[in-house]
């Protein structure tokens, strides 16, 4: 028989399927008050509701609910063990399980509270970038039970039914080191349904003691895994009699089966494979879990508000982080915040100038603005539109460009209006297709990355990268573009490729302003992700012939021409080194422990010559340099400037 548990107009109803129909039995009866009385009870009671003269519902009309809908006790076991190998796999340790994954089925206890139903929309956990499903299958308890034998366990299974364990997977691993067991990245949500099944139901998909079932999970239509459930290393039977040890089993206690391997999310992430990764579940993605004899849950994934914040307590044990200044010379006062340069034109400022701290401007015209980069995350970029707004009240934004792809000039693009025109180089736009989705960036803030873990943390640790939808360019150009703003020329060009694909910078002439994206670090050091290298000198000596005489770094204060030249004589030194160790016969890696940054030392994240050194001899020596990935190169970063 196929239970269910449905809502009506008094109040939740329960029932029997036949066919397409539900037949009720009487009301106020729960489910759970009839499973205790066993399988036979419980199928007298369904003939009786089948044979019954009251009115049926069609289950398609139904509004279902979970068949339990608050368990006594939900406990999510582990009895896929693949699937913890794939999940190691995932954030890069090594697949192989300790000894106590092979001797003790594990389980933990999630939340009853948190049972949704199966086609009942699912809230992101607040505070998550990391949501995800899992594909499982539960068995719920009919008669209770006390220190049981698997045999005896698997006759005290009334049912079956779909369990999706939603996880915030951010919040787990945030939540790991304390080491003792799951809490916020785990009770968000679970769902159950459509049906609860009685094994004699399911009697021809048995094989031994294990159900042999298909599954499939789709995001949006889109097969993310499939699966057997006889896949299991251990059984419902040892888990439930290892759970019983000394405690008593009720009616309605749920046992999830764990993840079917390769049915969720996390398990296709690589970190060294960024972009084959589907995504986490977003707001609007539907989710569908499908296993053969039990049914199908379909739910749509919802936003949530944010989370309200504590405050962390002071570790008396932890390093003080490294004192960091930027020592580069400024035009104005290095200050958090906005600042006019000139008429009509502002620059938005974030010291120190380093990793995702970076500028943006703003240039108004006669009753019409445009802004000139958005920031890392969205609770940055709003405070800086916020602190705009007295200005584009009165001149409101018509257009903003963005100077290059990288996230902290492209993540607050959402929170422009649609009435503001964005506006970027067509390789900018071409990139950011590809660029690493900016929830992917939350890995610094709660992975282990070993030794590199404490520089990753300090680096990215401050940023918020839930809730951002990448918004792309609605306007593209090559070379050079005027825009008219409010009766103000403003000139773009992309001088690029150098830091990335494409470099825009934007020169207001009336203004001798140039705003210079991430051509220009001053006080910290310049990474050249894309190059060639001698493009970006040919970029400084195109930015100084601007005649400017004010220039907005991507990164650190405002500064004049002499800013340029310093970057331009940092990328020469850069050439310099490279090539007298390559013509010395040294390796790339060689060449990073022997490289002499000379008065480029003390500029911040100096680190970055590892990054610097590689597209140089990538540039001399293709083949015999290994073309590496951006997290082995950050890794390499972290650990020079951890030694």
């Amino acid at each position: 028989m196929r239970w269910v548990t449905y809502a009506t107009d008094t109040g939740d109803r329960v029932g029997v399927i036949d066919e397409d129909r539900i037949h009720p039995v009487a009301p106020g009866v729960s489910l759970v008050e009839l499973i205790g009385g066993g399988a036979e009870e419980l199928r007298a009671m369904g003939e009786a509701a089948l044979a019954s003269a009251a009115q049926t519902v069609p289950l398609a009309e139904a509004r279902l609910r979970a068949p339990i809908p608050r368990p006594p006790s939900v406990r999510d076991c582990l009895c896929f063990l693949d699937h913890m190998r794939n999940c190691r796999q995932a954030s890069g340790r090594p697949r192989t399980l300790e000894d106590a994954w092979y001797q003790i089925p594990a389980f933990y206890f999630a939340c009853p509270s948190a049972i949704t139903g199966p086609c009942d929309d699912v809230t992101v956990s607040p505070g998550s970038a990391w949501f995800d499903f899992e594909l499982e299958i539960a068995a719920v308890i009919g008669p209770g039970g006390r220190d049981l034998t698997p045999g005896q366990a698997e006759e005290h299974i009334i049912g079956y039914t779909i369990y999706n364990d939603w996880s915030a997977r951010d919040l787990q691993l945030r939540e790991m080191p304390l080491a003792i067991g799951q809490a916020k990245g785990k009770d968000g949500a679970a769902t159950l349904g459509p049906f609860l099944v009685t094994p004699d139901e399911l009697a021809p998909y048995r094989r031994d003691d294990r159900l042999a079932l298909r599954v499939e999970a789709t995001v949006n239509g889109q097969t993310i895994g499939s699966g057997r459930t006889d896949a299991m290393d251990w059984s419902f039977g040892e888990v439930i009699s290892y759970a019983s040890r000394g405690v008593d089993l009720v009616p309605g206690d749920v046992f999830g089966s764990g993840t079917v391997p390769g049915c969720c999310l996390i398990e296709h992430l690589s970190l060294t494979d960024p972009a084959a990764f589907p995504g986490w579940l977003r707001d609007g993605d539907v989710v569908e879990l499908t296993v053969e004899g039990l049914g199908r849950t379909r739910q749509t994934v919802r936003a949530s508000a944010a989370p309200y914040q504590l405050t962390p307590r002071h570790n008396p044990d932890s390093r003080p982080p490294r004192p960091r200044v930027n020592r580069a010379a400024s035009k104005l006062p290095y200050t958090r915040g906005l600042h006019e340069i000139a008429a009509g034109v502002w620059a938005w400022l974030l010291p120190d100038g380093g990793y995702g701290l970076s500028n943006a401007g703003l240039v108004a015209g006669e009753g019409a603005s445009l802004l000139v980069d958005t920031l890392f995350d969205l609770p940055l970029t709003a405070e800086m539109l916020e602190a705009m707004r007295e200005i584009t009240d009165r001149r409101p934004l018509t257009h903003a460009v963005i100077s290059h792809c990288n996230g902290d000039h492209t993540h607050g693009n959402q929170l422009l209006g649609d009435s503001v025109q964005i506006i970027a180089a067509e390789a900018t736009c071409a990139e950011m297709r590809h660029e690493l989705p900016p929830e992917m960036l939350t890995a610094a803030q709660v992975m282990d990355f070993g030794p590199a873990t404490l520089y990753f943390r300090e680096r990215f640790g401050a940023f918020d990268f839930s809730g951002i939808r990448l918004r792309l360019p609605d306007l593209t150009y090559e070379g050079e573009l005027t825009l008219d703003i409010g009766g103000r020329d403003v000139r773009v060009m992309n001088l690029g490729p150098a830091h990335t694909g494409a470099d825009s910078v934007v020169h207001v002439p009336d203004a001798g302003v140039l705003f210079a994206g991430d051509l220009l670090f001053t006080g910290c050091t310049p990474i050249v992700w894309s190059g060639p290298i001698a493009n970006w000198i040919a970029a400084c000596d195109t930015m100084i012939a601007t005649g400017a005489d004010t220039i907005v770094p991507g990164h650190g204060p405002v500064t004049g021409p002499d800013g340029i030249r310093a970057v331009r004589g940092y990328l020469t030194h850069v050439i310099e080194q490279a090539d007298a160790a390559h013509a010395r016969g040294l390796s790339f890696f060689e060449a990073v422990e022997a490289v002499d940054l000379d008065e480029y030392a003390t500029w911040l994240d100096a680190e970055r010559i590892v990054v610097n050194l590689h597209r140089r001899y990538r540039e001399l020596d293709p083949a015999a340099t290994p073309d590496l990935d951006q997290l082995t190169l950050m890794t390499m970063m972290a650990e020079r400037a951890l030694s």
